[in-house]
């Protein structure tokens, strides 16, 4: 009876370990949307999209550097190939790393298009998804966008998170990050916006100033040699 159950077991085990090597080889990569890794320089990414890294908006500068570069895909000019999904992707950098990637699909691609329509072609590259409820993603600095949208679904792992909801109620959209500088990029982002205001008023306080001085730089100019 002994000799049994312990072939039972190991069988299990054996089950178990085979299960856990084939999920292993078929889970997807959420470090990756295409050819963009997380991590990936400013200048790395500029160069794919054919883009200069003087492209890219600095947001804030203090206590890191938070910068955008904004990439439209160009629809094939072939008729025989299929057309381009992706309306934008905005590529969000901490300190000059790839932390964030926002992917906004054409209407015209996703019209019609139920949630689970969506989640199926998602799933297909990255694997399960899961349907947190009353789950949000936060956009701490995109004006496109509100404070925080609602998760439809989401597909996570210890390191990555990649969300899918729909941005004004009918246009798909995917923000994905890695969580360790996300976390990172959104503590910076609070600081800088709290230095912000902080030195708002000595900053408004200068910019009077300056007008005043060159105000009376044009008044002592003109004094001399206006001619009536």
């Amino acid at each position: 009876m002994r000799i049994i159950m312990r072939s039972l077991v190991s069988c299990f085990l054996m089950i178990i370990v085979i299960l856990l090597s084939t999920s292993q080889i078929h889970a997807q990569d959420l470090s990756m949307y295409r050819n963009f890794s997380f991590g990936m320089t400013l200048a790395d990414i500029s160069k794919q999209i054919d883009k200069k890294p003087s492209d890219a908006t600095v947001i804030h500068e203090r206590p890191a550097l938070i910068e955008e570069l904004t990439w439209l895909p160009i629809q094939p000019y072939d008729l025989s190939r299929p057309a381009e999904p992706v309306d934008q992707i905005l590529f969000s950098f901490y300190n000059g790393a790839l932390y964030r990637m926002l992917v906004t699909y054409e209407d015209s691609a996703t019209k019609g298009l139920t949630d689970e329509d969506m989640i199926r072609a998602v799933s297909a590259k990255y694997g399960v998804a899961t349907r947190p409820i009353a789950a949000v993603v936060n956009f701490p600095m995109n004006p496109s966008y509100k404070a925080t949208e609602k998760v439809i679904a989401r597909w996570e792992d210890s390191q990555y998170s990649l969300n899918l909801f729909r941005s004004y109620g009918d246009t798909f959209a995917v923000v994905m990050f890695t969580k360790q500088l996300d976390t990172q990029a959104g503590i910076s982002i609070a600081e800088s916006v709290k230095l912000e205001q902080q030195e708002a008023p000595q900053k408004e306080a200068a910019r009077v100033k300056k007008g005043a001085d060159d105000l009376e730089i044009d008044r002592q100019k003109n004094i001399k040699t206006l001619r009536p």
